[in-house]
Order: C-alpha cells, then structure tokens, then sequence
C-alpha cells in the first residue's frame, strides 16, 4: 500500500530504468517525457527527483519535462517555454523570461521576482 508520492517515485525508477545506459538506445538517442512528476512528492523528493533527471541530462538524455511550479523549473531547466491554452507566451532561460508581468500573465497573480541568493536562478514569491 503505496502512497501517491511514492507510486510516483516508483513509476519514475521503472522509466529511468528503461533509459539507464545510452548503449541499449537505439540510435544512441535516448528521451525522457514527464509530465508533473514532483506533484505528489515532499520537497525533498521533489529535490531527489529533480537532481536524478538533472543527471540523466548531463548524460546526453533529452529531457521534456511539464512543471507547474515555476521555481523549481527556473532551478532545473536549460530552458523554458511559458503556455496558455497551447500557445507560447514565452521560451527561453529562466533569467530571461521570468519576469513579474510572465508571472501575472500565467497564474493572474503579482508577485515579486528575485535571485536565489545560492543559484542567482530567479524565484517567484507571490504577493
């Protein structure tokens, strides 16, 4: 009897499984797809989860990824695409497009951006 955090975690180890070593990939290609995969998770699994797909990318994976939470994508990803009702509003790096008028765009919110003090990555504090 698994929680949903963890039948996530679960399905995630079974797909990285599946694309552990670039030699079993036909063609040498290998792509990882998810979509919301630290919805069920805690903050430190969503950490885990993240760094373990950060890895497989470091690796040569291609890595398409849907997130919700714009902090975590801003951290994590090369690059960004921002939509509404499948429509690009904006793509690029996080630095470049995350900007407080993206923010109210996107959730119909104000909020404040400001540089992680670690990372510099921007991150969304909501008004």
């Amino acid at each position: 009897e698994l929680s949903g955090g963890e039948k996530q975690r679960v399905q995630l180890a079974r797909v990285l499984t599946q694309i552990w070593r670039a030699e079993d990939a036909e063609n040498g290609t290998r792509l990882l797809l998810l979509d919301e995969p630290t919805s069920a998770l805690d903050l430190g699994h969503q950490q885990d989860l993240l760094r373990a797909v950060s890895s497989f990318a470091e690796q040569g994976v291609a890595v398409v990824m849907v997130l919700h939470d714009v902090n975590l994508a801003a951290r994590y990803a090369d690059k960004l695409l921002a939509m509404i009702c499948s429509q690009t509003v904006a793509h690029g790096t996080g630095s470049e497009i995350i900007t407080e008028e993206l923010i109210e765009k996107l959730f119909g919110i104000k909020a404040k951006i400001v540089a992680h003090p670690e990372t510099g990555t921007p991150v969304v504090i909501p008004s």
